[in-house]
């Protein structure tokens, strides 16, 4: 379970350090960074998919997802006798993401490359960062003494069981993290251990309900234990459920939010579909039929009643579209897939917030913005988590 989450640099998030529990509900007004902390996020997950860079520059490169505030923010800015204005830069300009739990804990730190040109030894990709640093360590909180792996631009240290370093021959790209490449298991256990770890993180946001949404239509079925990000295969999903999941919880579920409800599978030459049997119907609704609240919450029933479930599963306003009523199952449904993976939900939602912080091992944060910065409510400075940064 992770235990804290630090992100630096990143959109409205300058210097957050957030204190983890099993089940998390992140909340906040609107424009408090409740969607910067969730990027951010899913940025550390693509670092064990080597999509880190393609994802920035999506938002528009590394320059247009740096904060745009002043480098220290005092005191007298924040009651408001100075105005907010910037200075002579004291550190490099740096995005810097990271993690910590009980056993591993794993950051990097991408910066601005050379931007002289190919001729004169820097690049023309001068919208993609550089990765100047990443670390695995040992424990909570980073210390030098507690390195497992260590890359320092494009050379990789690795530690042996001994505790001895060794420098991994093969040069590093420096726009690739050394979690895609580089694998060895032997050199360095600890990497693909934290890998694999992030690669199980899961993320749900905003599935589609239209009438043309994947999940309204007849699919080929096959074992489907991870429900897809975008639905497409909610049917065989449910369905792998039935056979070799939690079914008698998928039924409490069912009947929980639509009571006398039935669900059920049809199969025609392969082809897949979700129906929905109600009390007073004389045949059952298919997916194509039912409400966008209704499928939304069939499909988030499928997520959280995954038979793999994940080591980390994040929800990103899951109350979308979905009636008042139906709020209380779906907390109850979260808390119960919380007992098997540790949850984070990003919601704005005062009635799933109030189920979910009365769960055990539940933790609100609640954000706010100050002088244009995302802070925690609340949290003190002494409350904060202890974080170390690895130095360039």
């Amino acid at each position: 379970m992770l235990t804290t989450l630090a992100v630096a640099n990143y959109r409205s998030l300058r210097d957050l350090v957030v204190p983890l529990s099993r089940l998390n509900v992140v909340t906040g007004p609107n424009g408090s960074g409740k969607s910067s902390l969730y990027r951010a996020l899913r940025l550390l997950a693509e670092t064990s998919k080597g999509g880190l860079v393609a994802s920035l520059a999506r938002e528009g490169g590394l320059p247009s997802t740096l904060w745009a505030g002043p480098e220290k923010v005092s005191r007298e800015m924040k009651r408001g006798v100075h105005p907010a204005q910037g200075g002579p830069r004291a550190d490099s300009t740096r995005l810097r993401l990271g993690f910590a739990a009980d056993d591993f804990g794993y950051a990097i730190d991408l910066g601005l490359p050379n931007a002289d040109g190919p001729e004169k030894g820097g690049t023309a990709f001068v919208l993609d960062p550089e990765i100047k640093r990443e670390a695995i360590w040992s424990g909570p909180v980073f210390r030098e003494a507690t390195k497992l792996v260590d890359r320092r631009g494009p050379v990789l240290h690795a530690s042996d069981e001994n505790g001895a370093w060794r420098t991994i021959p093969q040069p590093l790209s420096t726009f690739e993290s050394m979690m895609t490449e580089y694998s060895d298991p032997r050199a360095a256990p600890e990497m693909i251990a934290v890998r694999e770890r992030i690669r199980s993180w899961r993320f749900y946001d905003h599935f589609r309900s239209d009438d043309e949404a994947p999940a309204r239509q007849p699919q080929i079925g096959t074992h489907t234990p991870v429900l897809s990000e975008g639905g497409g295969d909610l049917a065989a999903a449910l369905q792998t459920i039935k056979e070799i999941g939690d079914v008698e919880g998928l039924d409490r579920a069912v009947d929980d939010a639509f009571p006398g409800a039935r669900l059920e599978i049809s199969d025609s030459e392969g082809r897949f579909e979700a129906a929905l049997r109600q009390r007073g119907l004389l045949r059952p609704l298919k997916a194509s039929e039912l409400s966008d609240g209704t499928l939304r919450y069939l499909l988030l029933t499928a997520a959280l009643l995954t038979p793999r479930p994940p080591t980390l599963l994040v929800l990103n306003e899951p109350e979308t579209s979905l009636h008042p009523d139906l709020l209380p199952a779906l907390a109850r449904l979260i808390a119960g897939a919380a007992k098997y993976s540790q949850a984070i939900v990003v919601t704005h939602n005062e009635t799933l917030i109030s189920h979910l912080t009365r769960e055990k091992d539940s933790r609100a944060i609640a954000l706010e913005k100050e002088l244009g910065e995302t802070t925690i409510a609340g949290l003190r400075l002494l409350d904060r988590p202890r974080w170390e940064w690895p130095r360039r």
